[in-house]
């Protein structure tokens, strides 16, 4: 359960560096804030008075959506940023933009960037938490979260389930901050990928089995997580189509019949149905991709929680 006796980081810029029960102290308090999403009136004043900026320096939709609602269902303040319409766009430089966001006195700051280490280098430079909404293709951690707070709500406890992990490996910042969370809860990892989308060092880093073809990693797979082709953020043609990379990778009937009878099926979004997936695979009753979407609020509430500084904030997470 809960406990407040752990001493949190300043930051969540990825899960490295967090323990087995860090990560089980946030899935718990993401637990409990599930329930206030339920009431009627889904809002606590846990964080009121709170300022929190969020400053999306690259498109998003779950992401951005999920922090703010997650503020204001702790009835923080909310101030939203985005480059296009910001100075950043007139040739302000990050660290302009830093201490610009400092001399507004905000309680938190939750960051998306293409470069990746942006979130890091605003943390060391600003007083309040910095929380990584997705920095290039280094880390997405609060999408970990969720993603294991979904794992672990339909299996109670993640220690020994084999996650495979299929698709663009070397692109995805989904991919890696998933392998830190499930490799420190004691999961088996299994990933899979063209070769020219495959990164090194997966054995080595996360102790994960490395497939260049899905059939291997889904056999016996207790959940099956597809990621999106990274087009953005790659530098050429790395696969010969969408169609072929359907046909050799997408998550179909067929393949998913290798992995477990119960396995769970997870996308972080947007999903190209017909590429990752099949529209039968996406609709099944294994697919929990709508309900990841719903503990992202909870997840992100639980870290408003657990790292903007709040004397008044009621102790042992009483809700």
């Amino acid at each position: 359960m809960y406990s407040e006796n752990l001493a949190w980081p300043k930051d969540l810029i990825d899960l490295d560096g967090l323990s087995a029960a860090h990560l089980n102290a946030i899935l718990d308090a993401a637990d409990a804030f599930r329930e206030v999403s339920e009431r009627e009136i889904k809002k606590v004043p846990t964080l009121r008075g709170k300022l929190v900026v969020l400053f999306f320096h690259e498109n998003s939709t779950r992401t951005r959506l999920s922090f703010e609602i997650a503020a204001k269902r702790l009835s923080a303040d909310t101030l939203a940023i985005a480059s296009s319409g910001s100075s950043m766009a007139k040739g302000e430089t990050l660290l302009d933009t830093a201490k610009n966001i400092e001399a507004m006195a905000p309680d938190a700051l939750v960051i998306r960037h293409a470069a990746a280490g942006a979130p890091s280098f605003l943390a060391k430079r600003l007083r309040c938490p910095v929380l990584n909404a997705g920095d290039g293709a280094h880390a997405h951690p609060t999408q970990a979260l969720l993603d294991l707070l979904t794992i672990r709500r339909h299996k109670a406890q993640i220690a020994g389930l084999k996650v495979a992990i299929i698709g663009d490996i070397a692109h995805s910042r989904v991919a890696r901050s998933n392998m830190i969370g499930l490799k420190t809860l004691g999961a088996k990892i299994a990933v899979a990928g063209p070769p020219s989308m495959m990164a090194r060092g997966l054995a080595e880093e996360y102790g994960a089995a490395v497939f260049h073809r899905p059939e291997p990693a889904l056999e016996g797979a207790d959940v099956v997580i597809m990621l999106r082709i990274q087009l953005e953020r790659q530098s050429g043609q790395l696969f010969p189509g969408a169609r072929e990379y359907a046909r050799v990778y997408g998550l179909n009937k067929t393949r998913l019949a290798l992995a477990k009878p119960e396995a769970l099926i997870l996308h972080p979004g947007p999903v190209n149905q017909g590429v990752e997936m099949t529209p039968e695979v996406y609709q099944c009753p294994q697919s929990l991709i709508l309900e990841q979407v719903t503990n992202g609020v909870a997840a992100r509430m639980a870290l408003l929680y657990l790292l903007v500084d709040n004397p008044e904030k009621p102790k042992g997470l009483s809700l």
